[in-house]
């Protein structure tokens, strides 16, 4: 039989900050609502509805001394070490992110050099022809970076690509707003490389939309909900409408996804999706089966690790990868021969899924 060449992830890596936040760091905190007026309800109880929403009880931040493209580079470096390549074969270097390195103490952006270069710098790679370059494309980023990886790969045009999630929401949250206490930090990274095989393997389909006419606002940057505040931008949302967009059309992308490969849906084993709120989440999945016809979908098809790290945007769904393959996710595993998703939703707003099979 003739081969084709696919995308296969041939090794990963992550990067989790060492400070732990939890809720009860946030009751010091003086909340405001979006109108500039003090929330007028104990921090307890705002923080109590927060958990149960969300499902998010503490959270990583970046520490001091490091930014950004640092601990996208300590996730490189495993992920590097994990597919046993050499970092001189590498073709690409892609590194999805929103906010650049934004220093401790600071809202400003940096991102000039891009962060893949400054990776690319910080890994020692001499070869001019491992082009590196930046991704902003809201929490869907890595994902979409994937997208783009597999393209060179299946054309031809590259072996080894790095592609890395990496992204310090703290530094850009309004301490005045309890939207923030959902933003996290970290940094996930894959290798993916070409594969010769004469059945589908690694990255089989994938789907994205963009849709802007009434939601291209949803997230964006504006000023603290503290009117005492400078003129300093930091992370908005519209959480409601934000929900009401994802459920719509989360769902229809995944099933995209799935009815491009010919698979039937029960032979899809876990569901990675991009962890902002517990309670959406679930009413993704749910959703998705019920498209299928299906009113109770599999106990263990999506992994979740929001209760203890949060929603950490482009380093969700990489991080998340990697601890299933190295058993750090209680009742999951990734088997070879299995089919599973990759799914995330957010600014732009973006929406993309990815059906991925495991070599056997």
């Amino acid at each position: 039989m003739h081969k084709n060449i696919y995308s296969i992830i041939s090794g990963s890596g992550s990067y989790l900050p060492s400070r732990q936040i939890k809720n009860v760091d946030f009751l010091k905190n003086t909340f405001f609502e979006s109108t500039g007026e003090v929330i007028n309800r104990p921090n307890e109880e705002i923080i109590s509805k927060f958990q149960q929403i969300t499902g998010i009880d503490e959270r990583r931040y970046v520490e001091d001394q490091h930014v950004n493209s640092d601990i996208a580079f300590f996730a490189a470096e495993k992920a590097l070490a994990d597919s046993g390549i050499n970092k001189e074969e590498l073709d690409y270097i892609i590194v999805a992110h929103n906010f650049g390195d934004v220093k401790a103490g600071s809202t400003r952006v940096d991102i000039v050099p891009a962060l893949a270069s400054r990776v690319k710098f910080k890994l020692g790679i001499a070869n001019p022809f491992t082009v590196a370059y930046d991704l902003p494309f809201g929490c869907p980023g890595w994902l979409q970076a994937m997208i783009q990886a597999n393209y060179y790969i299946t054309s031809g045009d590259a072996k080894h690509i790095l592609v890395i999630g990496s992204e310090t929401l703290s530094r850009v949250s309004d301490p005045h707003d309890r939207d923030s206490m959902i933003y996290s930090d970290g940094a996930g990274a894959v290798v993916l490389s070409a594969f010769e095989s004469e059945t589908p393997v690694g990255i089989l389909t994938h789907a994205t939309r963009t849709d802007t006419l009434e939601q291209a606002f949803l997230l964006r940057m504006d000023k603290s909900y503290n009117p005492a505040e400078n003129d300093n931008l930091y992370l908005k949302m519209n959480g409601r409408k934000l929900y009401e967009y994802a459920l719509k059309t989360v769902p229809s992308a995944i099933k995209m996804a799935i009815d491009k490969s010919g698979l039937p849906i029960s032979h899809i084993e876990r569901i990675l999706i991009h962890q902002a709120n517990e309670k959406m989440d679930d009413a993704i999945i749910n959703r998705l089966y019920e498209l299928y016809g299906i009113k109770t979908r599999p106990e263990f098809s999506m992994p979740m690790t929001i209760s203890y790290l949060g929603n950490n945007s482009v380093a969700t769904l990489p991080i998340l990868y990697n601890k299933i393959v190295k058993n750090k996710v209680d009742n999951h595993k990734l088997n070879p021969g299995d089919h599973f998703v990759f799914a995330s939703v957010g600014a732009g707003m973006h929406v993309n899924a990815m059906v991925y099979k495991i070599p056997d």
